[in-house]
């Protein structure tokens, strides 16, 4: 009887722990404001090569040590392609070549990318989120991220930003998109 009342208890307080943490991560989730994209993207000025400064290390990029660029070129058909270029260990290069699509308004900054084949196109897990969540008036830097903040990169016209130009980058991504940049990495660029 007392391992009944044992077990009983220790179940009413895994569920009782369970509720709060999932209160906890809810909470959590409503004090991040939703992430902020820019008003309006012109894909024909974003088009051409961008070279990465700084990224959240991810899976499918984990390969990849330096000299990481992507190169964006509007296709016939209004879609863009992507070939994105990085060295890897050893000095071997790689490509991946995929397409983008804009989300809404031909001035959408909201994006999906894919890198799968064009027979997979139809499937809705090919394609990722590329939001365009800060650019400067020029289109020489730029953060691109999803709307959850698990992916960010820092891209540039230039192999080497101005420091000031950066930094105010990084505090507009802090303030303005509630982003936690301890996890950001610098990528090399020879």
């Amino acid at each position: 009887m007392r391992k009944n009342h044992f077990i009983i208890g220790f179940l009413v307080f895994c569920s009782s722990l369970n509720w709060a943490v999932a209160q906890s991560a809810q909470a959590e989730q409503k004090a991040v404001a939703p992430i902020k994209t820019i008003a309006s993207l012109d894909v024909a000025r974003y088009q051409g090569t961008w070279y990465e400064i700084a990224k959240f290390p991810n899976w499918f990029q984990r390969k990849c040590i330096a000299d990481t660029n992507a190169t964006y070129k509007i296709k016939d058909d209004g879609n863009v392609s992507v070939t994105n270029r990085c060295t890897f260990e050893g000095g071997e290069k790689g490509e991946a070549i995929g397409t983008a699509r804009q989300i809404g308004a031909s001035t959408s900054p909201i994006l999906e990318v894919r890198f799968a084949p064009d027979w997979l196109a139809f499937l809705p897990m090919v394609w990722g989120d590329y939001w365009v969540i800060d650019i400067d008036p020029e289109y020489q830097l730029v953060a691109v991220s999803d709307p959850r903040r698990k992916y960010l990169w820092i891209l540039s016209r230039t192999k080497k930003v101005d420091p000031s130009k950066y930094q105010a980058l990084l505090g507009r991504l802090v303030n303005d998109n509630g982003f936690s940049l301890e996890q950001l990495s610098l990528t090399p660029q020879n």
